[in-house]
């Protein structure tokens, strides 16, 4: 790699989260079991929806492919996080690092489809519900998904081949915990302003837009829902208030990272670390707790697995 693109820096420094042993051990107890939590709620939301049949509907099946998403995108920094806690040489090398970023945007891209997948899904549901099981087949479906992790892909290699072939040669601290693109394009030894520019309007600008339309489109289904029926206005928001908790904690984060024109460390690795490990549990949670056909396909899986146990 290095002799691809001329690097002599093989490695990167990441910055440690804490200096005292009592700050790592607490670091350490927080990360592991919310990345447990993250690993045991998502997979659980996964099979529920594979296994129960009355689940097999599209808001579920995205529902299942934003869990497996929230795994991987937390799966790409929190491991690491926490094996470097209490590390006194964090190093991460130069492949491994440019593996790292190309995960989280793919996984990122794929989330941000998927929350734009959602709220289509609920517009169809809320506003147009006759013509829902036509609109909304299976094959749509299927196709949501599928283009959700084409664009993932392509978002992550329109940054990646600009940045995997430039020259490294000088200072190599990240000045974060982990690899991404608006950091690594810093430790270049080129002029990469335009380069910056370019991961702004991929990541940030799109995020901002996406963020916005999201917004926009759920005011509308409350605006269009009010019109028909006030009375059915508190269980529409209701329904929406779920979907709508889960953009701002994935959007507001991004945003930051990677528009907000005045960076600090502190508050980058605070938005950091809700990304990769608050809102991946979040999720879950909001869904599970705020939807009554969730609670009861997971109620109907556990006494089938204790019933399956009390046969064995």
């Amino acid at each position: 790699m290095d002799q691809i693109n001329g690097s002599v820096v093989t490695e990167f420094v990441l910055l440690g989260l804490a200096q005292t042993l009592g700050t790592q051990l607490f670091l350490f107890l927080f990360f592991s079991l919310f990345y447990v939590g993250i690993i045991l709620g998502n997979l659980f939301i996964v099979f529920t929806v594979i296994f129960d049949s009355h689940l097999h509907f599209p808001m579920y099946i995205l529902l299942a492919n934003l869990s497996l998403t929230d795994l991987g995108l937390s799966s790409t920094t929190v491991p690491r996080m926490i094996s470097d806690l209490f590390s006194d040489c964090k190093i991460i090398s130069f492949h491994n690092c440019m593996i790292q970023m190309f995960f989280i945007h793919v996984m990122g891209g794929v989330e941000m489809v998927l929350l734009i997948a959602m709220a289509y899904d609920r517009y169809t549901a809320i506003c147009k519900p006759l013509h829902y099981l036509t609109i909304m087949n299976p094959k749509v479906c299927r196709l949501l998904v599928v283009v959700a992790w084409i664009i993932g892909v392509i978002h992550a290699v329109s940054q990646f081949l600009f940045v995997i072939n430039l020259p490294f040669c000088g200072p190599n601290n990240m000045g974060s915990f982990y690899c991404d693109f608006p950091r690594v394009l810093k430790l270049a030894c080129v002029d990469a302003y335009r380069l910056e520019f370019v991961v702004t309007a991929n990541s940030g600008f799109i995020s901002v837009g996406t963020f916005f339309f999201l917004i926009v489109s759920y005011i509308f289904i409350l605006v269009t829902v009010r019109k028909r029926s006030s009375n059915d206005l508190s269980k529409a928001f209701f329904t929406l208030s779920a979907h709508i908790t889960v953009v701002v904690l994935f959007f507001v984060p991004c945003m930051f990272l990677y528009v907000w024109p005045f960076p600090t460390k502190s508050l980058d690795n605070f938005f950091s670390i809700v990304d990769f490990a608050v809102t991946p549990i979040l999720n879950p949670v909001i869904y599970t707790l705020r939807n009554r056909d969730m609670k009861a396909a997971m109620r109907r899986l556990i006494r089938q697995v204790v019933s399956s146990r009390e046969m064995a």
